[in-house]
């Protein structure tokens, strides 16, 4: 599952939000699984997803480009659900 990092927080303590706050939370999240091969001389990740909150990505194959630095993998692939761009993920090292 990967998310936007500037969420918005819902107004009240409530479980559910308000349906302007869902669907902000929606359109700035989306997950994913799948097999995911490594190409290490490429430095690229292809993920062949089987299930996606995003119907369209089910059953394509997902190409990010990486690096790796020291406890973080950075990812960057192009387009998105929201149409053209680039995509950028972090991933830390739990500890």
């Amino acid at each position: 599952m990967i998310t936007r990092a500037d969420l918005p927080k819902f107004a009240s303590n409530r479980n559910a939000g308000t349906p302007e706050e869902n669907k902000a939370v929606v359109q700035g999240s989306i997950f994913y699984f799948g097999r995911s091969s490594v190409n290490e001389a490429g430095k690229t990740i292809t993920t062949h997803i089987e299930v996606c909150s995003f119907p369209n990505w089910v059953g394509i194959e997902r190409k990010s480009t990486y690096t790796i630095n020291g406890d973080e993998l950075d990812t960057t692939a192009s387009g998105s659900t929201v149409g053209e761009g680039t995509v950028r993920a972090v991933y830390k090292r739990a500890k």
